[in-house]
């Protein structure tokens, strides 16, 4: 886009801002979920509601503020929940030049000088008032309280709904900058993603003109990156002096290297068997660990979870529910390059319908739209489907079923109104989630588990099932006899039962101050809520957790693991939770490489470092057999014989260096 028409764009929405209200429909994977309602017609304040069902959960606020001559907040008022319900409330003004805030996790005060103030838990028109608010800012810039930084691009225009919309991006919100888009007079037109969008109604059938246009600017980006951060070496490549692992055996090889051709390893021999490697480039990794690549077993892939996969040594994943067109040409880009991310294996999920069914489009009510969903996910390439909760309980054997004939795995929550047993009978080879194997337990007691009760049920009882209870061993045999694998997720139950809300999200206390300050903030106060009475209840039930996920190991239950949460630094925290289960360090490392390349069937080309695998490789700067912590110490990761350099892809997504970096 010429700087012409960038400033032509930027001069057409500096216009003085409208005043009218409107209602917007949110849209969840294109399925109306909520409102956000806008008004700016009384005075100088404007008034927004904002509220979406997302299974049981989800946002609701209402907000209230004005704004100074530059678009700028003076006042600022919300109140209401968060997405796990628990309460929102929040309060920001400007007096006499200075700047204070108060909301669940945050209270301080500077100096207003020019900043803006980005509230915690805003509705989602609040990115228009900072777009606006950029427009007019000299150079586009603004300062952010309580800290950071935000900047704005334009990136043409596009016609849909019968209106010409503007796409802005702002930058220093989140690891990739935020597209927004605005009528010519500046007022907000839509926010749009595959996943989660805040449209007007009009707008809400005519997404695919504005997708487009975001997809294009975002692939150029990451096209862009993927030049600058991924080095292919010229001639091959020799890795010397390393301390090789190896998952089969869980032995460590000093002094060894590895030879790479093009995007597979073709010879390992101690280093003085290896002298010469013709024109290959040496890596002298100077005795440090070098391991197979990590794999992810439960991701959600976005824009950025790619590039902070690849940072943490994560080359191989599983992604567990997408869209079904914008995340196949993702895993495209992963795979011919032209997008920095990891192996992605895909499981396509599928639901029932009803208030409370998930984010898919991909529902069913009878057995022939169950036969033809799975045979849409063998068709194009999914490896597995995931079962979802709303699933009526007589279509989960017709799903499994057609799916085991087309070759496909099967995996999933358990749908309510059925026990894991169940579920595991009806043909699953996979549960996901910990917490599933606990309602087991509490069945059929809890059989609504659509909502946020099979995560507060857990909370309320996880304690009473202690491995040493009869009903629990036998279950654990069941599993085991059943060749069951468990997809844990334990980060995401640590920081619901046992997380304080004011406090960063458990695991991540190291990374967190180098995130982008909007990212960090959303790291607090992701807990559930804790009922009065039921405190003691709330503090055991993940170190119970912790105890059955140890059991359940101890007795040959096959364990992959997945974070469902932040890419890359959620997965190194979920290992570290396995060794504070009682699991050896060493054996954990066999389950985050070897095990999920066997459980996925694709043990041939990954999870060794082996002649003829790929060249899918951590080189460690320590030692996670001895100290699993080790794992964040990542210097150099290889996917397919290409190196990355984890600190450069940091700072491409707005991560400062590590302490004591150069």
């Amino acid at each position: 886009m010429s700087r012409i028409l960038a400033a032509a764009l930027f001069a057409a929405c500096i216009a003085p801002a409208f005043a009218a209200a409107r209602t917007d429909t949110i849209l969840i994977q294109g399925i109306a979920a909520g409102t956000q309602t806008v008004d700016a017609a009384v005075g100088s304040r404007v008034h927004a509601e904002y509220s979406y069902n997302d299974r049981g959960r989800g946002d609701h606020v209402v907000a209230d503020w004005t704004l100074d001559d530059a678009g700028r907040p003076v006042t600022y008022e919300g109140r209401g929940n968060d997405y796990m319900k628990a309460p929102v409330e929040e309060h920001f003004a400007i007096v006499d030049g200075k700047a204070s805030w108060r909301n669940r996790t945050e209270h301080g005060s500077a100096p207003a000088a020019g900043a803006f103030y980005m509230p915690a838990n805003p509705p989602p028109e609040f990115l228009g008032v900072l777009a606006r608010a950029l427009l007019k800012a000299p150079g586009h810039r603004l300062a952010l309280l309580p800290t950071g930084e935000a900047t704005l691009e334009a990136h043409g225009i596009v016609r849909a709904g019968g209106r010409e919309l503007r796409q802005y991006r702002v930058a220093g919100l989140d690891f990739t900058p935020q597209p927004i888009w605005l009528e010519g007079d500046g007022a907000t037109g839509a926010i749009v993603s595959g996943w989660f969008s805040i449209v007007p109604e009009a707008l809400a059938k005519s997404l695919e003109p504005l997708q487009a246009a975001q997809d294009e600017t975002d692939n150029a980006r990451s096209a862009r990156l993927a030049r600058e951060l991924a080095r292919t070496p010229k001639g091959g490549l020799l890795i010397r002096d390393a301390r090789v692992f190896d998952p089969r055996d869980l032995g460590v090889s000093e002094h060894t290297s590895v030879l790479v051709r093009g995007e597979r390893i073709v010879r390992i021999a101690p280093d003085a068997a290896l002298q010469d490697a013709g024109d290959a480039e040496v890596l002298d990794a100077h005795g440090r660990f070098l391991m197979p690549g990590l794999w992810d077993n439960h991701q959600h892939f976005s824009e950025f979870d790619g590039l902070l996969d690849i940072a943490n040594g994560v080359t191989s994943a599983r992604d567990m529910a997408n869209d079904t067109d914008g995340f196949l040409a993702r895993v495209a880009r992963f795979d011919d390059g032209s997008e920095i991310g990891p192996r992605v294996l895909k499981a396509g999920i599928i639901d029932g319908t009803g208030e409370l069914a998930g984010p898919t489009k991909m529902r069913v009510d009878t057995a022939a739209e169950a036969t033809k969903a799975v045979d849409w996910y063998a068709d194009h390439g999914y490896a597995q489907i995931k079962i979802y909760s709303s699933i009526k309980p007589e279509l989960m054997p017709v799903l499994a079923a057609r799916a085991h004939e087309r070759g496909l795995r099967v995996s999933g929550h358990v749908p309510a109104f059925m026990s894991a047993r169940q579920f595991v009978e009806g043909g699953a080879d996979e549960l996901q989630h910990l917490n599933f194997v606990m309602l087991n337990f509490l069945y059929p007691g809890v059989k609504e588990t659509r909502n946020r009760d099979r995560f507060i049920k857990v909370a309320e009882h996880a304690r009473e099932f202690t491995p040493d209870r009869p009903e629990v061993r036998e279950f654990i045999a069941f599993l085991k006899a059943h060749h069951t694998v468990l997809d844990p997720t334990m980060t995401i139950f640590e920081n619901l039962f046992s997380a304080d809300p004011e406090a960063i999200m458990p695991g991540l206390e190291a990374v967190a101050p180098r995130l982008p300050p909007q990212v960090r903030r959303s790291l607090y106060g992701n807990a559930l809520p804790v009922p009065e009475g039921q405190e003691d209840a709330y503090r055991a039930a993940f170190p119970a957790m912790l105890a059955l996920l140890k059991a359940l190991h101890d007795a040959g239950v096959t364990i992959i693991p997945g974070t469902d949460a932040l890419a890359g630094y959620q997965l190194h925290h979920e290992l570290e939770l396995y060794a504070k289960a009682g699991i050896a360090p060493a054996e954990v490392l066999r389950i985050a490489t070897l095990v999920p390349a066997e459980v996925m069937g694709v043990a041939r080309d990954r999870g060794v470092i082996a002649p003829g695998k790929y060249a899918d490789m951590v080189l460690v700067d320590g030692d996670p057999t001895r100290d699993i912590a080790d794992i964040r110490k990542v210097a150099t990761v290889i996917k397919g014989g290409k190196l990355y350099d984890p600190m450069a892809i940091e700072r491409a997504v707005g991560i400062a260096p590590r302490p004591g970096a150069r």
